[in-house]
């Protein structure tokens, strides 16, 4: 049911700018109502940035919206079509249990995709029941939130509602629709799909979709191709983004074509986790057997997804193919230079070092090297160097170790920036806390067993500025304790 009244009291303002697409993009149709839906958590901040009226949003008539039983004026629900290579098996795809409602139009100007995650079957529910249970969605709004504290590129949770309705998976839980937020919800996947199943035409029309709503600006130069030139840019923020996983131990877990966005915004929280002990061949989803998207392979399948999207761009890159070819390779090229300028200027940070020297990367790599033999907390031993606190790295009796401070302390002493102004780059470089996983798990057993919600909103406001080191933050800074199994992680259910 479309209700102008809560467009208009909430502060709704949508467009569908994407459901201009050929009809080949999506398939038109609403949400499935639910029996009793409950407001289980909003996020006032982003509600306000984006022009909507938090208080209007606590309404039934509203938490109907974020649970699908009502759609407000403007909104044109679809759920949008897709394909992608999972764990590098080509599939179709598309949103089996989303629906984009339209896009946001902000106080400042900008457009923002609305999605329902959970909202009930689509076309694309491949004989899914396109239903989300509680606890998934509460951990993809934890996750976004605690990376957009992070200062990482992000989908945002607006908010989750539960359904009043049981989903059936190993067990019988509780149901629950997340409303996300995101720059769009174009993926690689999207242009794979296009390929594969559009006209040129079609194709043509995505990318210049693509390019007006995500890289206008100043647009390509008068000489250059279109396409090469957002191939390029998705290239540079894509490299961008996954340093910045890196350099906060950061593993997403289903690198998949359909979960790379064009945007360059991080989407898709099922089985992600951070690092707590450093060891670069951590892998924590259940599926993920041959480690294909472990913490280290993260750029190298960065630039394999980059190389689908560029396939499926061939035909506009050049009308020969061969030529086409040669441009998408010179551009796929430039990937690993953008991520170790990324990476290697992030860590200088998280060293306090200003300016570049030569041997920078070497004392970077022996210190990840000691932090891996030796077992170390990954978060707490660069946020014990920003304090000042070399020994609680728990690496304060290791011989090698010593030597690397000095060397470290060598490497401080020769630029002119004071030790103060170092200190103050390592503590906006390095955060105090990140979600951990046993604390995330505390919040979601909580929350979903206990419909406790205070554990959880305690973890989100520690996690809203992660580079605070406020006596808050202690308790959630401590790793989990030691244990025979290694967590695991499982995709959203």
């Amino acid at each position: 049911m479309i209700d102008e009244n809560i467009k208009l009291e909430a502060g709704w303002r949508l467009e569908s700018s994407y459901g201009k697409l050929p009809s080949l993009f999506y398939s038109k149709l609403g949400p499935s109502p639910v029996s009793e839906p409950e407001l289980v958590i909003l996020n006032d901040k982003l509600a306000s940035a984006m022009g909507l009226n938090p208080d209007a949003l606590r309404g039934q008539e509203a938490v109907d919206v974020f649970a699908g039983n009502r759609v407000p004026g403007g909104a044109e629900p679809l759920a949008q079509a897709y394909a992608g290579h999972q764990f590098g098996h080509f599939t179709m795809l598309g949103d089996g249990r989303a629906l984009l409602l339209g896009e946001q139009l902000t106080p400042d100007g900008g457009r923002l995709d609305v999605q329902l995650k959970g909202s009930g079957r689509t076309p694309y529910s491949r004989g899914g029941d396109g239903r989300a249970a509680l606890g998934p969605m509460l951990r993809e709004y934890i996750i976004s939130e605690a990376m957009h504290g992070l200062g990482i590129p992000t989908t945002r949770s607006l908010a989750v509602a539960s359904t009043g309705e049981p989903v059936y998976r190993e067990d019988m839980l509780q149901g629950a629709v997340l409303t996300r937020v995101a720059a769009s919800h174009l993926r690689v996947g999207t242009f794979q799909y296009a390929a594969g199943a559009g006209t040129a035409e079609e194709l043509r029309l995505l990318a210049e979709y693509a390019i007006e709503r995500h890289y206008g600006g100043p647009g390509p130069g008068p000489e250059e191709n279109r396409y090469v030139y957002l191939l390029r840019e998705v290239l540079k923020r894509q490299a961008a983004l996954i340093a910045r996983w890196q350099l906060v131990g950061f593993i997403h877990g289903v690198m998949n074509t359909d979960n790379m966005t064009i945007s360059g915004e991080t989407i898709d929280y099922g089985p992600c986790a951070f690092m707590d002990t450093y060891d670069p061949a951590t892998v924590f989803s259940s599926i993920d057997a041959n480690g294909r998207y472990a913490y280290r392979n993260q750029p190298r399948i960065g630039v394999w997804n980059l190389a689908r999207l560029a396939e499926s761009l061939l035909p506009l890159l050049h009308e020969d193919d061969e030529q086409a070819v040669k441009l998408a390779e010179a551009v796929l090229s430039e990937f690993n230079g953008h991520f170790q300028s990324h990476y290697l200027s992030g860590m200088r940070a998280k060293l306090g070092l200003f300016g570049e020297e030569p041997e920078d990367e070497a004392l970077i790599q022996e210190l990840l090297k000691l932090m891996e033999e030796h077992c170390a907390d990954y978060t707490n031993t660069f946020r014990a160097l920003t304090l000042g606190q070399p020994a609680a790295t728990g690496m304060g009796e290791v011989p090698a170790f010593g030597q690397w401070l000095e060397k470290w302390q060598g490497r401080l002493s020769r630029q002119k920036e004071t030790e103060a102004a170092s200190r103050e780059l390592m503590r906006r470089s390095n955060p105090a806390v990140i979600p951990r996983n046993h604390r995330v798990e505390e919040a979601l057993a909580a929350a979903a067993e206990r419909s406790d919600y205070a554990v959880m909103e305690r973890l989100l406001s520690v996690l809203a500025d992660p580079y605070a080191y406020s006596p808050e933050q202690e308790a959630y800074a401590e790793p989990p304790a030691a244990s025979d199994s290694p967590y695991q992680t499982y995709c959203g259910t």
